[in-house]
């Protein structure tokens, strides 16, 4: 069960890198950056292709090794849970957001709620 979450996190970080690489000017707008300028797009890239590329060969990487898989699903505790206290406040603070925020704040509440239901069940 901790392989399978791991190499979920690893699937859907390569396809947000993907699809966030090759479809910037659909998916920054869809995510509420109307206008960016060439730093803009430049740390667009970084991080929604980027970053998202490596969380993706780094899950892989815990999702292969079994004696790695603990230390994965602590990963992603204090991976999941910062980003969804940040993402409730300024759900709070922006609202109304869009759809695709949205979804966002659901898939990140859904891994880290799984990931606390793994670490607790070990």
């Amino acid at each position: 069960m901790k392989a399978l979450y791991l190499y979920v996190n690893a699937a859907l970080y390569l396809l947000f890198a993907i699809w966030c690489t090759f479809g910037m000017a659909r998916t920054a707008p869809a995510m509420g950056f109307t206008v960016l300028a060439s730093g803009g797009r430049s740390e667009y890239l970084a991080i929604y292709g980027g970053l998202q590329l490596g969380l993706a060969v780094g899950f892989g990487l815990l999702a292969r090794n079994a004696s790695w898989h603990e230390e994965g699903i602590l990963f992603a505790l204090v991976l999941y849970a910062p980003i969804v206290a940040f993402r409730m406040f300024s759900l709070i603070r922006f609202w109304p957001v869009g759809g695709v925020t949205l979804a966002t704040a659901a898939l990140e509440l859904a891994m880290l709620v799984t990931a606390a239901w793994l670490y607790a069940a070990r």
